[in-house]
């Protein structure tokens, strides 16, 4: 009988865990602001983005996330309103894949409301590899080559192509139901690389970089000569970006999320019902 007692308290407690589980489904855009798009938020350069994840209710208005999100981020000179931006004639992509933990806050709840702002933070974990097409239009990863002189350049070395973020944000979540919400939000990631454009400081002696990084790293580092405008190549120590502010990405987008069903087969609403008060989603458990 004991035994008994304590397998219905199991399986009671795990209903109870799983009705605060929402498996969250995003799809959206990706986009990045750095050396090659200044702007903090545009539709130039976007690219489709998706993903996945879980949340879980700590209490009516604060959840944990955990999310894994896959993009595409990329820039180029050719579209700055700059002309000495223009003449670099650099160009980058890079897919972008993020595992993020993070606290998501609603401003209000939706057990007592059907619409609130909400804020979100956390850490991440992304990896990205930049690469190009060069003037042949061949698929060239820009990090192997060293464009800067990493490997014997003013003691500079080749960037991680993993690195962590931190990721901020804020959205705006309706309840459709007890089970199922809608979010649209946009978050930044906050990046401790200046790298994810393959572009950051001073260019490398010319001569140094094409003897010993290579042929390929010299053509890519400037590409001002491909625009044929009497172009010449910079000198080493001349300014190819600014390592003093350090890249961003962001995903924008809409996110679904479904309440993960319990064991009982009571669909989930535990007996709570609706809020007669609100006629919002009332608490499954």
């Amino acid at each position: 009988m004991q035994r008994i007692l304590v397998i219905a308290l199991l399986v009671s407690s795990f209903n109870v865990s799983a009705q605060k589980f929402h498996l969250t489904l995003f799809g959206g855009m990706s986009n990045y602001m750095g050396d090659m798009q200044s702007k903090p938020f545009t539709f130039d350069e976007a690219h489709a983005a998706y993903g996945g994840g879980l949340l879980y209710e700590i209490t009516d208005q604060l959840s944990a996330r955990a999310n894994v999100t896959i993009g595409t981020v990329s820039g180029n000179d050719r579209s700055s309103s700059s002309s000495l931006v223009r003449d670099r004639n650099l160009n980058f992509t890079s897919p972008v894949t993020e595992a993020q933990l993070g606290l998501e806050y609603d401003i209000l709840s939706l057990y007592e409301h059907q619409l609130t702002p909400y804020v979100f933070a956390g850490v991440a974990y992304f990896s990205f590899n930049p690469y190009t097409y060069d003037s042949l239009n061949v698929k060239t990863y820009l990090q192997p080559l060293g464009t800067e002189g990493q490997g014997f350049y003013q003691g500079r070395t080749k960037y991680s192509l993993n690195q962590l973020a931190i990721p901020v944000g804020v959205g705006l979540k309706f309840a459709i139901s007890d089970n199922v919400r809608l979010a649209i939000e946009v978050g930044y990631r906050k990046l401790f690389t200046d790298y994810i454009d393959d572009l950051s400081m001073s260019y490398a002696d010319p001569a140094q970089l094409l003897a010993i990084n290579g042929p390929k790293a010299y053509e890519l580092a400037f590409r001002g000569d491909e625009l044929h405008n009497g172009q010449t190549y910079p000198t080493g120590g001349s300014i190819r970006g600014n390592p003093k502010t350090k890249d961003w990405y962001y995903f924008s987008g809409v996110t679904l999320s479904f309440r993960l069903p319990n064991l009982s087969g009571d669909g989930g609403s535990g007996g709570g019902g609706k809020n007669t008060q609100y006629g919002c989603p009332g608490r499954p458990y």
